[in-house]
């Protein structure tokens, strides 16, 4: 699977562009800067964007060629992030670390999705958001990119059952036109998700 990143990512143009996800943009306007982690960040899009915006940023994926991406798009837009070459089921942060993490087409087998959920949340402030947009079984159809496997395609339920124990203030499956650099173009049916960790009374 790495191999199979480090392919895409080596091409001289950004493959998912160098705009960040409209989703992502649209929640950040609503919260204060603080703390940010984006998980399996690629050519690095989101984070920089979220940098330019006074976030302080990490992120992690496995793809060496995405970190050189992103950490030379940082380097374009004058900002800095902290981006470590890390696999999601052995990558670790402190507890209670950040106030926002970002999950932006980031997706798993049922087997392990849980089990990264779950260290989510633990990384995330009692009140920090998960912002998430994926696709969901219906992207099958379309030709605008994401996992052929309907095992690594996330329902409202599964989401919903992973953060059962948050704030629940968004969760829909929509059919949207994306338009992120030319492996995500066209007509997709996505999964949003806005949440906020419950403080402990």
């Amino acid at each position: 699977m790495n191999d199979y990143w480090n392919n895409r990512y080596a091409e001289k143009e950004f493959a998912y562009g160098t705009s960040p996800n409209e989703y992502l943009k649209e929640q950040l306007s609503r919260i204060t800067p603080g703390r940010i982690l984006f998980i399996c960040e690629g050519e690095g899009r989101n984070a920089v964007f979220a940098a330019t915006q006074n976030w302080e940023v990490e992120a992690f994926d496995l793809s060496e060629e995405g970190q050189k991406k992103a950490l030379a798009l940082a380097k374009e837009k004058s900002v800095t992030i902290h981006y470590q070459i890390a696999d999601a089921t052995k990558v670790d942060y402190s507890e209670n670390s950040f106030d926002v993490i970002a999950i932006i087409y980031a997706h798993f087998p049922s087997t392990i999705r849980k089990s990264i959920h779950y260290k989510i949340k633990h990384w995330l402030k009692p009140n920090g958001s998960v912002i998430l947009e994926v696709f969901n079984p219906n992207q099958l159809q379309n030709t605008s990119g994401g996992p052929k496997d309907i095992d690594m395609l996330y329902s409202t339920d599964s989401i919903g059952d992973d953060f059962s124990d948050f704030e629940i203030k968004q969760l829909t499956a929509i059919q949207i036109e994306l338009n992120e650099g030319k492996y995500h173009m066209g007509k997709a049916d996505v999964l949003r998700f806005f949440g906020s960790k419950k403080q402990l009374v």
